[in-house]
């Protein structure tokens, strides 16, 4: 038997699999995506967000994070944002845009067999910073970056 076949065969079986086990109700679409962190989506404040998040809205402003993001964003609809993390045993990364009807932009956890280091884009209302907060050894860091916004991107 060639690899080619054996390749197709193995990828129809492992889809006939799943295909079987979402019509028999044992595998949805809720189970296989990522955590999802309602309350800290909906929080209306930085504070409620990272008391959601993390737990508590005690954290150090650290040196060893840092925001990447552009001084001015010409459209707030896509503003990029890098987050970098040079703390030991980084567990989780979120970005918080505190000028946002709800702060949260997002979150990831990590494990030890990643860098620290996240990168996408956001939107932005209006000026404000954007504040990276990192959980790493069970403690919380920050650090911050101002971004000017000249054209709103969630409701401007």
């Amino acid at each position: 038997m060639n690899q080619t076949r054996r390749t197709f065969l193995q990828a129809t079986m492992a889809a006939g699999t799943i295909a079987v086990a979402t019509s028999a109700g044992l595998l949805s679409p809720r189970t296989v995506l990522a955590a999802w962190p309602k309350s800290a989506f909906n929080a209306t404040t930085v504070e409620d967000a990272m008391k959601a998040i993390a737990g508590s809205t005690k954290a150090a402003d650290s040196k060893e994070i840092s925001v990447e993001a552009p001084d001015i964003a010409e459209n707030g609809a896509v503003v990029s944002v890098t987050v970098k993390s040079k703390a030991a045993n980084t567990e989780q990364i979120s970005v918080l845009v505190p000028e946002n009807a709800n702060p949260l932009c997002s979150s990831y956890i990590t494990t030890s067999a990643v860098d620290g280091f996240v990168t996408g884009r956001i939107k932005m209302r209006k000026t404000s910073d954007v504040i990276a907060l990192v959980k790493a050894d069970g403690k919380l860091l920050t650090a911050k970056k101002p971004v000017k916004v000249t054209l709103g991107g969630c409701g401007g």
